[in-house]
């Protein structure tokens, strides 16, 4: 899934989830909230992520 507010790379079992609103100096919003939600739930059904890094 694409996100508007987040990068998401993978480097072996590490994601790392970068905020991605420099306009906003990164502040949350619900969009950004729900974006990370959803990247940390897939994440977790995806067998070869050991690591999150936000």
């Amino acid at each position: 899934m694409a996100f508007r507010n987040l990068i998401s790379a993978d480097r072996g079992a590490i994601r790392t989830l970068t905020i991605n609103r420099p306009d906003k100096l990164n502040a949350l919003n619900r969009e950004t909230i729900n974006e990370l939600s959803i990247a940390f739930d897939q994440a977790r059904h995806d067998d070869s992520v050991r690591v999150v890094v936000l």
